[in-house]
Parts: structure tokens; sequence; C-alpha cells
């Protein structure tokens, strides 16, 4: 016997509508993260994002040394680290250039789809999560975001900067420390 619900059911079950876990995961964000862009501005949005993207960057720097094994990354293991973890939630990250102090990444698509445009804050995620995992292994990092798909780039430039230079003073941008 066929209930009215279960009729529905069906007939909804049958219809496209593009809504799943992922996408609705990331509408959320860019609400989240417009209504506090609306509300407190940028800056402090900004502010917040900061916050879940430091935690984040220490829950998934402390998962990569329990999978490999080791209590610190090394200098070499860092940008790989860092273009993974992006390649695992969707991103398209690759190391453009690295040297001893620093390492540039660029990236043609946002791990957060294009539920990132006008979305500023959200590459705070971006920049905490780097500047964490590179810190907390390497001692010290700053990130500068030099062009982010959120501002309307057709992609993303990202300088790490592994130590205290004179460009790196030039750069603006945030510094991490190891806790």
């Amino acid at each position: 016997m066929h209930t009215a619900t279960s009729v529905a059911e069906d007939e909804l079950a049958a219809i496209d509508i593009p809504v799943e876990r992922d996408l609705f995961l990331r509408k959320l964000l860019r609400e989240l993260t417009g209504t506090l862009q609306d509300v407190v501005g940028v800056e402090e949005a900004s502010g917040f994002v900061s916050i879940v993207g430091q935690r984040i960057g220490e829950w998934m720097g402390d998962e990569y040394r329990r999978a490999l094994g080791v209590g610190e990354l090394s200098p070499n293991q860092v940008p790989a680290v860092l273009v993974d973890l992006k390649k695992r939630i969707q991103g398209d990250f690759s190391v453009e250039s690295i040297d001893q102090d620093r390492i540039v990444l660029v990236n043609r698509a946002c791990p957060f789809g294009d539920q990132v445009r006008d979305r500023p804050s959200l590459c705070m995620m971006t920049s905490n999560v780097f500047g964490t995992v590179t810190s907390e292994n390497l001692g010290y990092a700053k990130v500068a975001l030099h062009e982010t798909i959120a501002r309307g780039d057709p992609g993303c430039r990202v300088v790490v900067y592994l130590r205290h230079t004179e460009q790196a003073e030039q750069d603006s941008g945030n510094e991490y420390y190891r806790s």
C-alpha cells in the first residue's frame, strides 16, 4: 500500500536537484562567512576563520605526522604535505618554486568551489592551515596570499616564507610560530 508520503518521496527521489552533502556544506560555509563579513566586516570575519584554520592546521599536521610515523615533518615533506592536503579536499595546488627561504604555491581550483567567490575571509583557512603546518614543523612561516579565487583572480598564488628575510619583511601576510 502506497501512502501519499511514499508516493511523494518516490517522485522527489526521481527529480534532478544538485543537492548533496558536499555542496550543502560549502553553501553553508559561504552563507556563514558572508553573514560574518556583512555584520562585522571582512577583517573581523577573517579573524574568526583564522581561529578555525589554526585548529584545522593543527589537526591536519598531527594526522600527517602520525601517518608518516615522524615527530616532525622535514623541510622536504612540508611542501608535499601542503599540496597533498589540498588535493584531498579537491583543491588543485602545486609547487611553482621552492628554495631555502620560501615555497610558492599556485592553485587552479578552490576546495570551496565557486562558493568562495566574494568570500575572501575563507582564504584565511588556507593561510592558517599552511602557516600552522609549516610553523609547527619548521618553526616559522609567513603566508602571503598574492592572488585568490575569492577576490576574483583566475587562481591562487600563495607564498609561504620559511625564514625572516628582507623579502618576507616587505611582503604583507600573516606570521606563524611554533607553539
